[in-house]
């Protein structure tokens, strides 16, 4: 099965893909999609940017076309607001006009309308697990009839330290009901979710899920301490499609951004200082096209969904080599080619390795002439090689 006409979907759905191009399965939609509208349990172990969307949201659609109600028969979990939008985007993309729209809940926005709208009455109910705690807390939603529950990004849930969260909302739910789990990574406390809340789950992963597509070009610069805007700054001259530019800390990112826009580069921002209308804005300047750049911290590199980013960059590295993946899973989506730029100095070098160690991964070094082209990294002794350190410092400048 490689195709979705090859799906039993309703011949609704089956128009909806064609309007949308979605022609070809991808490897987790061909695995996931037939146990799940089954109605089987799925935990699915992918990378970014696989299509694990339409995955859960094919499923649930199929559902909600056969029983027609305004009751919330499906809900979606997720952990970022950005996230929740764009699946709600997808949905509302698929859906037929037959089909209520979803009702979204999550922070950062007012929850009027969100309140009006559960109050309208919806099948589906994508939310954030801190507002959906605080609604069902104050009774504002009614998930008895819950039939259908994903967890998307599992694992970055848990990592932002949702877990209370999600317990509370799982006791409201029905214990009989289907559950489809997704995250990049199986580590032990997801698998002590899918142990808790899942039966029997048809476990769906594809090889790796810490390695980077291999359409992404890898490749790192060795620069001294000062230098690294001039390169950020070649290769964004250099680079004709869009970039995303992450860094380490808020301050840091605000202060590149200001740099670049000096420099007459279309620029945006977003970091978790931002207001939610500043990253509605940035983001779909950036989705649009209307920004060549866009500056971010680790708070977009799962939420953002963008198909054609050309080059991501690294201006500083990850604090984990997961978000290593996450970023340069930026870039390379839906098997086109794409390009990741490593930008290191000092200490940085270290932990490029540590994190190619960690991943298996070669990062291709390069050096960067007066013209600006890529030239293959010239044999030399690196000047921390004659040092003696017994490990990685467990805390990075910026």
């Amino acid at each position: 099965m490689s195709a979705f006409t090859e799906l039993p979907l309703s011949a609704a759905l089956q128009q909806k893909l064609a309007a949308g191009q979605f022609v070809t399965l991808t490897p987790i939609q061909e695995k996931a999609i037939p146990p799940a509208l089954e109605g089987k349990d799925v935990i699915g172990t992918a990378q970014t940017g696989t299509g694990k969307t339409l995955a859960f949201l094919i499923p649930i659609i199929e559902m909600l076309d056969r029983e027609p109600t305004r009751q919330a028969l499906s809900l979606v979990l997720l952990p970022t607001r950005e996230l929740a939008m764009q699946v709600y985007e997808q949905y509302e993309q698929l859906r037929s006009k037959a089909m209520p729209k979803a009702s979204l809940v999550i922070g950062g926005v007012s929850e009027k309308a969100q309140i009006q709208a559960l109050r309208a009455g919806s099948p589906l109910v994508i939310a954030t697990p801190g507002r959906l705690q605080d609604f069902i807390n104050r009774k504002l939603v009614d998930l008895r009839n819950v039939k259908l529950l994903v967890l998307d990004e599992a694992d970055r849930m848990l990592d932002m330290g949702f877990l209370p969260a999600i317990r509370r909302i799982v006791t409201v739910l029905p214990i009989r009901r289907q559950t489809l789990c997704f995250s990049a990574t199986l580590e032990a406390s997801v698998a002590s979710l899918v142990n808790d809340y899942m039966r029997s789950p048809v476990r769906v992963a594809l090889g790796s899920v810490l390695k980077p597509a291999e359409s992404v070009q890898l490749q790192a610069f060795e620069v001294r301490p000062g230098e690294k805007l001039d390169l950020l700054r070649q290769l964004l001259y250099a680079e004709k499609g869009q970039t995303l530019v992450f860094t380490r800390t808020k301050r840091g990112a605000q202060r590149l951004a200001k740099e670049l826009e000096r420099d007459g580069f279309s620029c945006a921002l977003i970091h978790g200082d931002r207001t939610q209308s500043q990253r509605n804005g940035a983001l779909s300047g950036f989705q649009e096209g209307r920004y060549q750049i866009l500056v971010a911290t680790d708070i977009a590199s799962r939420g953002l969904h963008v198909d054609d980013v050309a080059h991501v960059v690294n201006y500083d590295l990850p604090k984990m080599a997961e978000d290593f993946i996450h970023r340069v899973g930026r870039t390379g989506r839906a098997g086109s080619e794409g390009r990741a730029s490593s930008l290191v100095t000092g200490v940085e070098v270290l932990e490029l390795r540590q994190i190619e160690r960690t991943l298996g991964l070669r990062i291709e070094r390069k050096q960067k002439d007066a013209a600006g082209k890529d030239l293959p990294k010239r044999v030399v002794q690196n000047t921390l090689a004659s040092r003696t350190l017994s490990a990685l410092p467990g805390e990075v400048f910026v």
